[in-house]
Order: structure tokens, then sequence, then C-alpha cells
């Protein structure tokens, strides 16, 4: 009888609160360390703002008017005279995609107005003009 006794008492405890102590720095380590993966692919520009901004997801092609007038084809460089028929051969390659302008604040209006002349004049029916959320 004295033998049984002695096997209950010495049962080993399971310890709850360590186990949730190291779930939790696991959590912690894992959600920043895949912050620091995360790179943005994007040049910058000082967009302008927008109260009715949204943010897109689908897969798109970004044409980027730098301060300066250079036009980037997602970061290509590309003269204004060449944009139509990259834009063509874009259209050749998959027919429905989504244009992003994203044109610097500081960009005279005509200018962003003649990339989006370039885009009409190949055939692209999706574009829309990248700003920021105040």
């Amino acid at each position: 009888m004295k033998l049984r006794s002695l096997r209950i008492e010495n049962q080993p405890q399971l310890m709850v609160i360590p186990m949730i102590d190291i779930i939790f720095f696991l959590l912690v380590f894992f959600m920043i360390s895949t912050l620091s993966m995360v790179q943005q692919h994007t040049l910058p520009v000082n967009l302008p703002q927008a109260s009715t901004a949204q943010h897109d997801t689908t897969k798109s092609i970004s044409l980027t008017v730098q301060s300066n007038g250079n036009i980037l084809f997602d970061s290509e460089e590309i003269p204004a005279n060449i944009l139509a028929k990259r834009v063509a051969l874009e259209l050749g390659k998959n027919p429905d995609p989504i244009f992003v302008l994203r044109g610097d604040k500081d960009v005279a209006y005509g200018q962003i107005i003649a990339v989006l002349d370039s885009l009409k004049q190949a055939g692209a029916q999706k574009v829309s003009v990248a700003v920021e959320k105040r």
C-alpha cells in the first residue's frame, strides 16, 4: 500500500505557463523575421494624395514618370516615342493587362497626359493612376 502512494506523489507536473511563453516568443520571432524578408520593388516617387485611393492587389505593369521627366516601364527606362510600341508589345503577350501610372507630383500635367495618350494609342484598356491615401 505504501508503494502505491509513493508513485502517485512523485508524478511529474506539466507546467503550462512556460510553454505559452515559448509559443508567444516563437510567434513574435517568425512575424518579425517575415516582415524583414519583404522587399518593395518600386522606384522612389513622391505620389500625390487622394482621399478615394484604393489598393489594387492584381498583377499590374508599372509606368513611372519621374520628377526629371524620365519614363520607366516597370524598372526599364524608355524614351517617350517608344512607349506606345512597348505597350503594344506587352498587349501582344498579355491581352488584358492592368497599367498603373505612377507620376511624381512635381511632373508637368502635360507629360502625364502624353503618357496616357501613348497608352490609349497602343490599345491599353485598363489604366489606373497611383496616388497616396491622405
